[in-house]
């Protein structure tokens, strides 16, 4: 059956590597090869362009290391870092990788790496709607958040505050405008120049306030009537 497999590219500099990383792909019942590149840039397009389920990543790499190419990406598939150092292993999982290689690369550990990556691709696929989730750039890092998690989203000057279920707050550079159309956009609502609430969240408001889990967030006066149509629209669906 082909529905299991998992549509791979492979990002090496290297031609004897990525030949030896595509041969294993191919050989791979449950990995369907889609192309490689030798260079992040080169990767870059497809990715952000096609859907990409993993990506077999070198780190050390002209133009663009590999934790760069990562950073570049808005929407990040599961990565398996490829590298000949050790050193790099605390890093890459700061930007929550599926798996790191060390070169060279035998069978059975590419074999444990894809292994993985299926189990969290069906983790992933069971709590599909519920865990919609973005990544965001705060304190120089990609941060994953679950959509639903957000309480409400905050304008700060020239950053937002992401305010989520576990009280967290994530500070990330971008204007409000930007940022909600990131979001759905029937789930949630810019209900004042400086608030953004998820409509899932809203317990009560009047006139001039929403309350979303006890918290009094403001509501501009000519918010009001498209708020109560959004809360109405999102009953119903």
């Amino acid at each position: 059956m082909e529905t299991n497999k998992l549509r791979t590219i492979v990002v090496d500099d290297s031609s004897l590597q990525r030949m030896a990383v595509s041969k294993l792909i191919n050989d791979h019942p449950n990995l369907e090869l889609v192309a490689e590149y030798n260079n992040g840039m080169e990767a870059y397009k497809n990715v952000e362009q096609n859907q990409i389920d993993l990506i077999f990543l070198d780190v050390e790499m002209p133009i663009l290391n590999g934790f760069e190419f990562i950073e570049s990406l808005s929407n990040i598939p599961q990565i398996i870092l490829i590298t000949g150092k050790p050193d790099y292993a605390l890093k890459a999982f700061d930007y929550d990788v599926t798996d790191y290689l060390l070169k060279p690369i035998t069978k059975s550990r590419f074999a444990a790496s894809v292994k993985k990556a299926l189990f969290k691709n069906a983790k992933s696929n069971i709590t599909k709607g519920d865990e919609a989730h973005i990544y965001v750039n705060s304190n120089l890092k990609k941060v994953k958040v679950v959509v639903n998690d957000i309480k409400w989203i905050e304008g700060l000057g020239d950053y937002i505050k992401l305010v989520t279920i576990d009280n967290n707050n994530i500070l990330v550079l971008s204007t409000m405008k930007a940022f909600i159309e990131k979001l759905p956009q029937d789930k949630f609502l810019r209900i004042h120049k400086s608030y953004i609430v998820n409509l899932e969240r809203v317990e009560k408001f009047s006139s001039a306030q929403v309350e979303v889990e006890g918290q009094q967030i403001p509501l501009s006066r000519y918010k009001k009537l498209q708020l109560e149509e959004a809360l109405l629209n999102a009953e119903e669906s």
